[in-house]
């Protein structure tokens, strides 16, 4: 069956429902067969490079959202750090810095709903200031309407992120301050603004494999560019603190499957790599992978650059 479905793909079809839920049935022993068919896929579809980012969280805490998964958030109970919308100063010293070490685009991340008239006009000039450091200026901002994305664009912006989390039945379960109606209105304005969209997901919520396939096929419909997988790292203080991190060999099938379901698309490894994945990092590439998320993530540590880029060219690929 995986081999059916791989050749299907690598043919030019689309991969329906049904079959990616028997995709996400493989077990252990035909995880390998499953790795195998995602790689060829890749192979074919986006080469041997991979498309290296790097963020900054330009706005920390005080989030008035209520994600369960998020330390930011201000219902949670963490030891973060909270600070103000930094100045362009300093997103330009971490750009320079994101650039020494391999990444190819750089992303503004705020927390809150959505930036402030002022906080916005602060972040264009940063995103101009990512421009001048030689990187795509990438940003995620919230739930932004399709004006305040044109302005940014006008700026320099090149790509938004704006992720849908999980699946529009599970998505309740994880926030009730915001719907995944307003999360698809915002995806919608990226594009209609003629921006590149970075569009994805958590993983270890307690979703099922249907909610990781259909939010696969919603994310499909939009049109997204990039499609960044993470995986909950649980922080204490959260709602979902307790919640144990996934295993690794069902964290690189979600990897597989997305390159089943998205074959063109750069498929990106993101928040919680580290953590979720250990030893078994080098694995993502095999299993489909064509992009990375580099240096830390918003709130906690992430691999060493110099590690990932190292890891990078052993597998024999090209970091871009």
């Amino acid at each position: 069956m995986i081999k059916t479905l791989t050749g299907k793909v690598l043919e030019g079809g689309v991969i329906s429902r049904d079959e990616a839920l028997l995709l996400a049935a493989a077990d252990c022993e035909e995880a390998s067969g499953l790795f195998e068919g995602a790689n060829r896929i890749r192979e074919a579809f986006r080469g041997n490079l991979v498309d290296l980012c790097s963020i900054i969280n330009a706005k920390s805490g005080a989030c008035p959202e209520n994600c369960a998964y998020c330390a930011q958030s201000a219902s949670a109970r963490t030891d973060i750090k909270t600070y103000p919308l930094v100045g362009p100063d300093e997103v330009m010293k971490e750009a320079a810095a994101a650039k020494d070490a391999g990444a190819k685009r750089f992303c503004i991340v705020t927390s809150g709903r959505k930036p402030g008239g002022m906080e916005l006009q602060v972040i264009a000039r940063s995103i101009e200031g990512v421009r001048k450091a030689g990187l795509l200026p990438c940003a995620t901002l919230g739930l932004l309407s399709l004006g305040e994305l044109k302005f940014l664009k006008g700026a320099g912006l090149n790509r938004y992120h704006h992720n849908l989390e999980t699946s529009r039945r599970f998505f309740p379960e994880i926030c009730q301050t915001h719907t995944f109606e307003e999360k698809l209105a915002t995806v919608e304005a990226a594009k209609d603004a003629g921006l590149s969209l970075c569009c994805g997901g958590i993983f270890g919520l307690g979703e099922g494999w249907e909610d990781r396939v259909d939010m696969a096929l919603q994310i499909r419909q939009s049109g997204a560019d990039s499609v960044p997988i993470n995986f909950l790292i649980p922080v204490a203080g959260t709602a979902l603190g307790e919640r144990k991190i996934l295993p690794a060999l069902e964290a690189l099938k979600i990897v597989s499957l997305y390159r089943f379901l998205l074959p063109g698309k750069e498929v990106r490894v993101c928040g919680g790599r580290v953590q979720c994945l250990g030893e078994w990092g080098h694995l993502v590439f095999k299993a489909g992978a064509d992009g990375l998320l580099i240096g830390n993530y918003l709130t906690k540590k992430g691999g060493s650059p110099e590690d990932d880029l190292r890891m990078i060219k052993e597998q024999g690929l090209i970091p871009s």
